[in-house]
C-alpha cells in the first residue's frame, strides 16, 4: 500500500483524490489567499511526483497541462502520488502579470522560502515545505515572457544524475544543462532531494494546444521511467540536443531600434550567415539584417515586433553534426513542429 500524504491541515490516504485550496497568504482585508491544490494518491507504492505551474502568473499553457493531468487523466493504475499545483503564483494570476502584485516580487526567485520574511519568501516557503519537498521528482512549466515565444525545450542541471533522468526522460529534443538561478524552484528543490527540471513552451497569456498535447506526452514519459504508470512506455523523440557550454548557445540582439520581420518560425534550423531577420525604421529606409553566427536551432522568437537596441531578438542554439542529420531527417517526415 502507498503511504498517506500530509500537509499542513489534512491528510490524502491511498486511494483518494483531494482537491483543496490551500492557504499560502492574506490580502490586506485579512481574507486568505489560496492557491488551488490537486493531491492523488496511488493505492499501490511508488514515487511522488509534483506538477507546477504559473509561478510566473502570466504563463498560461502550463495550466492547462497540470489541470488536465489532474482531473481528465485515469489514475485507477497510478503507483506512487501526483501532487498537482496548477497556480503557484495566485495573486500574480488574478492580475495577470508575471510578478506578485504590489512589491513586484519574482516567486521564481524566492524558494525554498522564509517563514518570517518577505511576502513571496512566505508563500514560496508554504508551498516547498507542504507540497515540492516531499516529492521525488518534479515537473515546473514555464512560458517565455510577454512579447516572445519558446520551443518546447528542458532545462536542468544534467550533472545531477537524478536530474538528468527525469530531463531525459521527458523526450525533449532540447535540453539546456544549468543548475538554474538561486532562488528558482528547479534549483532549490533538487538541492532539497527533489528531481526538478523546467519545461519551456510557447508564450505568455496564451493556451497553445500543440505545444500543451507535445508536454502532456512528455508527463506521460516521466511517468513511465519512474514506475508511476507502468502501462506506458518512455518516449524518444527523434533527435536531442544538450547545451552545455555557452559557445553552443546565445541571444541575438537587436543593433538598431524598429520593426522586426522574422524570416525564420520558432523551432526552425539556420545555417551560418542565414538572414534570421530584419530590422526596420517607419520608412523602411534604414534596414539592418540580423544573421545567424553559426548552424543551429531558433528556440526563442519575438511575437512582439518592436525593439530598443540592445533587446534580445533570437535564442539561437548549435547542433552538432550527428543531431544536425537527425533533425534534417525528421524534418523529410510529416510531424508537427512544436
Amino acid at each position: 500500500m502507498a503511504p498517506r500524504f500530509t500537509y499542513d491541515g489534512g491528510a490524502v490516504d491511498p486511494g483518494e483524490i483531494a482537491n483543496i485550496r490551500f492557504t499560502v497568504s492574506e490580502t490586506y482585508l485579512g481574507d486568505p489567499v489560496r492557491i488551488p491544490v490537486t493531491i492523488i494518491n496511488g493505492e499501490r507504492d511508488g514515487p511522488t511526483l509534483c506538477l507546477t505551474a504559473a509561478a510566473h502568473g502570466d504563463e498560461l499553457n502550463g495550466i492547462e497541462i497540470v489541470r488536465e493531468v489532474a482531473h481528465e487523466w485515469d489514475h485507477s493504475a497510478l503507483r506512487g502520488t501526483l501532487i498537482c499545483l496548477p497556480v503557484l503564483n495566485v495573486p500574480g494570476f488574478i492580475a495577470q502579470q508575471r510578478y506578485l502584485p504590489i512589491y513586484d516580487r519574482d516567486l521564481n526567485r524566492s524558494f525554498p522560502g522564509d517563514g518570517s520574511s518577505t511576502s513571496a519568501k512566505r508563500i514560496a516557503a508554504r508551498v516547498f515545505r507542504n507540497f515540492i519537498e516531499p516529492c521525488d521528482i518534479g515537473l515546473d512549466f514555464h512560458t517565455s515572457t510577454r512579447g516572445r515565444s519558446n520551443m518546447l525545450h528542458v532545462r536542468g542541471d544534467m550533472e545531477d544524475p537524478s536530474v538528468a533522468r527525469v530531463a531525459n526522460a521527458f523526450a525533449s529534443n532540447v535540453i539546456i544543462a544549468s543548475e538554474g538561478p538561486s532562488g528558482s524552484l528547479r534549483r532549490e528543490a533538487s538541492e532539497a532531494g527533489t528531481s526538478t527540471i523546467t519545461i519551456e513552451l510557447g508564450e505568455a497569456h496564451r493556451f497553445q494546444r500543440p505545444l500543451i498535447d507535445s508536454a502532456l506526452e512528455g508527463v506521460l514519459s516521466v511517468m513511465a521511467e519512474f514506475g508511476l504508470l507502468e502501462t506506458e512506455t518512455v518516449k524518444w523523440p527523434g533527435w536531442r540536443t544538450i547545451i552545455d557550454g555557452s559557445d553552443e548557445k546565445t541571444w541575438l540582439r537587436a543593433d538598431a531600434g524598429g520593426l522586426v520581420e522574422m524570416h525564420h518560425d520558432r523551432g526552425s534550423l539556420v545555417e551560418a550567415g542565414d538572414r534570421v531577420c530584419t530590422i526596420t525604421n517607419p520608412f523602411k529606409t534604414d534596414v539592418t539584417v540580423v544573421e545567424a553566427p553559426f548552424t543551429g536551432l531558433l528556440i526563442g522568437v519575438p511575437e512582439n515586433p518592436l525593439v530598443y537596441p540592445g533587446n534580445p531578438l533570437c535564442h539561437l542554439v548549435a547542433l552538432d553534426g550527428p543531431t544536425l542529420r537527425a533533425f534534417r531527417q525528421s524534418q523529410s517526415q510529416p510531424v508537427d513542429r512544436v
